[in-house]
């Protein structure tokens, strides 16, 4: 079926081929008849990464789960099952994903394609690291089974491989025991990006730790931040509260942001009003501890739907570069400077912290990590590659995910593991089967 394919940015886009099964046998019958093709969760890359260069195969048709042991928390799965799907099933049985990212709309090779990290990468890692097995369907459509102890160099140019060595059919994930469905959050207020990680390193112990940015401030503000850190609630936590459920099920979105929404009603003035009533509410209530339903602390933006709808039928960039410890105050401050000066309002801005990653192309790596969503306008594009300097320069890389259009410079400037990830590629006679529009565009 030919259709419109985009990532979450709607930028870019184009027509293609899309093809979905819920048969394995006729995917991987598909695959081996077809060249350039790449495999596509549900949509929330938000570039280039699951856009084939000529047929795009979809996995949402895999989403079976098959087996779960509650002594070991593993937990088996077919590719396409949404997270919000293993949400509704598991919490209020008392398990939670290991990790999980900024939204519950995603499928679980999705994950596992991106590594993707959460709130607690600074101390747990990423989803990667939560994958006990999986099977692969590979170029000559061969089905494997990768591990740890089981085709290593394979799992590991999997897990953030962005679908490049295979398909994903399958996997068998680590689950973890929650006593509530509720998060303890207490929330800090940093003043400028100096403070916001003098914060981020304080509350290192707290098991979850996100900073909100306010990038339209500038001068002696420059990165004034609110930063929330949260562990799950214990019972004892929630027992005071009778009319709280100990597991409460997903929130469902009460607004929708309709097509066609105009992208020039997200400017400056509104986002800057906006950030002004955020950080003040905040402050408000730091540093008191509250309870947080899980949908809302993990899940924020999900309580609106379609949400990439306000900038417009242009689209938008999230530009998500992570920099190095040693130099992060400066490196951060001349990003934030760049922006400020820029004028270009961003509805998300998000820090957070983390340690190294787990494959190849794993984006994570020690130090911060900086993500901003912009128009997709001829003028951010050029902010955004004055951006990349400052991110190569400082030793730092780009998020394959969120990518759309950072050159291959960059891109081979920030993965040391990239030779490594194109020889198991060619040994896998991969490049000819598996391309996407980003894996073109990078030289994977």
């Amino acid at each position: 079926m030919s259709a419109k394919i985009e990532g979450w940015g709607r930028y870019p886009s184009q027509e293609g081929e899309v093809w979905e099964t819920q048969n394995l046998q006729a995917l991987v019958q598909k695959m081996t008849s077809q060249r350039e093709v790449i495999i596509r969760g549900n949509g929330r890359s938000y570039g280039d990464a699951a856009i084939g260069e000529k047929t795009t195969l979809s996995s949402r048709g895999l989403n079976r789960m098959k087996h779960f042991d509650p002594q070991t928390g593993l937990l088996t799965l077919e590719a396409g099952v949404l997270l919000v799907d293993v949400l509704n099933c598991f919490t209020r049985r008392g398990f939670f994903p290991c990790v999980v990212p900024g939204t519950k709309f995603v499928t679980i090779g999705g994950m596992i394609a991106a590594d993707v990290h959460g709130k607690n990468h600074h101390r747990d890692g990423g989803f990667g690291h939560y994958v006990s097995s999986l099977q692969l369907i590979l170029p000559d459509g061969a089905q494997t089974t990768c591990s740890p102890g089981e085709n290593p160099q394979l799992f590991q140019a999997t897990i953030g491989g962005m679908g490049l060595t295979g398909i994903i059919s399958q996997a068998t994930i680590r689950m973890k025991p929650i006593e509530t469905g509720w998060v303890a959050q207490k929330t800090f207020v940093a003043s400028d990006i100096s403070q916001a990680l003098d914060i981020l390193k304080r509350t290192d112990e707290a098991p979850y730790s996100v900073a909100w940015i306010d990038c339209l401030a500038q001068g002696s503000s420059l990165g004034r931040s609110l930063i929330f850190a949260g562990e799950h609630a214990s019972r004892d936590d929630v027992s005071g509260s009778s009319d709280m459920a100990l597991f409460p099920d997903a929130r469902r979105a009460r607004v929708s942001v309709p097509p066609g929404f105009p992208g020039w009603a997200l400017n400056r003035t509104t986002v800057a009003s906006f950030n002004e009533f955020y950080f003040r509410a905040g402050e408000r209530k730091a540093p008191d501890a509250e309870l947080i339903h899980w949908d809302s602390f993990f899940f924020p933006l999900d309580s609106i739907l379609s949400w990439n709808r306000l900038y417009g039928r242009r689209g938008f960039l999230q530009h998500q570069c992570v920099v190095p410890d040693n130099n992060s105050l400066s490196v951060l401050g001349e990003i934030l400077e760049r922006f400020a000066r820029s004028r270009r309002a961003s509805f998300l801005a998000v820090l957070k912290r983390l340690k190294g990653g787990n494959g190849f192309l794993s984006f994570p790596a020690p130090g911060y990590t900086l993500a901003l969503d912009l128009p997709a306008t001829p003028d951010v594009f050029v902010l955004l590659e004055e951006i990349d300097a400052i991110v190569v320069k400082a030793g730092g890389r780009i998020y394959l995910a969120k990518d759309a259009r950072q050159a291959r410079h960059t891109f081979e400037a920030g993965y040391p593991r990239l030779d490594q990830f194109k020889q198991l590629r060619r040994s896998l006679g991969a490049e000819a089967r598996f391309q996407s529009r980003l894996s073109r565009r990078l030289g994977i």
